[in-house]
């Protein structure tokens, strides 16, 4: 058995496969996010490790774990975990979804015009590079004590192992990798102030980077095996769901929405807002659009109604609505493709005193599809087309969530076996690829092995009756941005 730990933003999921790569048992952990100021966003990395315990201990209620061969990792990325000399964490770790650094990543883009093509993208408050130079200037008792920079499941690995190692795919999410070299840049680290004497080593995702430590494995009842590195949360959810090879895409509906495809080099476009990073697998990059409130969105909405997200598609099927009025934003934390605007705003327009529950859900569900659609122009227009799409994530679950971004991006979406606990199972497989290729396996042919493509559950074809009420809506929702952008930015400034 394998088991691959996905740690999100809101829980640490665990996935048990079998050594032909079913899924056996999974078992989930729920995470708190802490927002002490506006646009801040962190976490306590001493939650995640009690997180993994917990998990540890479900899935023991339930399987032998004696059995187990190796742990993979996936996780949250750009996330910023600093450690002093001693290996203890410093402050809570500033995650992906975090927009105080603004200014810091205006700076960073104007000290170093070679940084976008040294890293093949631009400077987001999402990525880990600029929140140092914020720590830097705005915590330097914090800055002078910092040692080490992990990202959130290589801080796990680091609890496990020891060692401080990271991989490829998630290291590409930070600005301080290159990609077309896979390791790590001297210049860019430079620029945060920091050298590869503060970074853990780069691996591939499928490579073992140590053993589980003889005091945890004693403590939880595990045996001493090979941790492997694992991948960023996107990376891994392609593993899981058999996206490998150039052409190839998926879409997540997580926490975040992203919109995925492999590439077979290294192919910047930044000036689309698409992210350029590796993927998890040797030889291999992809191409990302991100939206920053997926599934986010519609959580956010049933907690402020009062009911809970089934509930509300319940009741939006049960009402039988396929058109409204109504018109959402969804962009709760700002938005990167393709504004890269970390002070976007939600919004809803259209409402009126005959507005009901269920429009204001539809409108939910068609923002996050629309933001998926600009992800897929902005692929597009770098050259990244794929004729269909798997579906991830929690999110994902939903037939009619599902059936609604087929409509409005006009393309054909399976939903896989697996589909929800995609980073997970991809973790689980890169563990199982990683133990073989220690056994002297040859990767590729471990990839076409075990990497396939789940069993189809269901597939979803775009209605062509909602045509041309999508793509005239889109066309209100791409305008909305642009016409609110400066009354949104006087609406923050107002005192509070």
């Amino acid at each position: 058995m394998y088991l691959g730990l996905d740690l999100g933003t809101s829980g640490l999921k665990g996935v048990v496969i079998d050594d032909k790569g079913n899924v056996l048992v999974q078992e989930s952990v729920a995470l708190a996010v802490d927002s002490p100021h506006a646009m801040w966003s962190e976490q306590d990395p001493e939650s995640w490790w009690l997180a993994f315990i917990d998990v540890i201990q479900q899935l023991q209620q339930r399987l032998d774990l004696s059995k187990l061969k190796a742990i993979g990792l996936s996780g949250q990325m750009h996330g910023a975990t600093l450690l002093d000399g001693q290996g203890n964490v410093l402050r809570p770790c500033i995650l992906w979804n975090d927009g105080r650094s603004q200014a810091q990543c205006q700076a960073l883009m104007a000290e170093f015009p070679d940084l976008i093509e040294r890293s093949g993208n631009l400077a987001m408050p999402g990525f880990t590079a600029p929140k140092i130079r914020w720590v830097q200037e705005n915590e330097p008792d914090i800055f002078a004590q910092l040692a080490y920079v992990l990202l959130p499941k290589d801080y796990l690995a680091y609890r496990l192992t020891g060692f401080m190692s990271s991989d490829c795919s998630d290291a590409a999410g930070t600005l301080w990798l290159n990609p077309q070299t896979r390791q790590w840049d001297d210049a860019l680290l430079s620029a945060t102030g920091l050298t590869q004497a503060n970074m853990p080593r780069v691996y591939e995702g499928c490579d073992v980077v140590g053993t589980l430590s003889e005091a945890i494995a004693q403590e939880l009842g595990l045996p001493l095996l090979p941790i492997v590195a694992g991948a960023g949360d996107n990376a891994a959810g392609a593993v899981g769901m058999g996206v490998t090879n150039p052409g190839q895409g998926f879409i997540s509906l997580g926490t975040s929405g992203v919109y995925f495809t492999v590439s077979e080099s290294h192919k910047a476009n930044p000036q689309n807002t698409v992210h350029a990073f590796c993927h998890a697998l040797p030889n291999r990059w992809h191409q990302m659009g991100v939206t920053l409130s997926a599934a986010n969105s519609l959580a956010w909405f049933a907690k402020l109604v009062d009911k809970t997200v089934v509930e509300l598609l319940d009741a939006l099927e049960d009402s039988d609505t396929q058109r409204t009025k109504v018109l959402f934003l969804p962009y709760l934390s700002g938005e990167r493709t393709p504004h890269n605007d970390p002070q976007a705003n939600g919004q809803f327009i259209g409402l009126s005193n005959t507005t009901r529950v269920e429009d204001m859900t539809l409108a939910v569900l068609e923002g996050v599809a629309f933001s998926l659609l600009d992800c897929q122009n902005a692929l597009s227009s770098a050259g990244s087309m794929v004729d269909e799409l798997s579906l991830i994530g929690g999110g994902a679950r939903s037939a009619m969530w599902r059936q609604i971004i087929a409509n409005v991006l006009n393309k054909r979406l399976i939903y896989r076996d697996g589909g929800d606990v995609g980073p997970g199972l991809g973790a689980a497989r890169l563990a199982l690829l990683g133990e073989q290729q220690s056994l002297g396996q040859n990767i590729e042919s471990l990839i076409s092995q075990y990497c396939t493509m789940p069993e189809v559950l269901e597939v979803h074809e775009p209605d062509a009756s909602l045509g041309s009420y999508y793509r005239d809506k889109y066309a209100l929702y791409q305008s909305l941005y642009h016409v609110t952008k400066d009354l949104n930015e006087k609406l923050a400034s107002l005192p509070m």
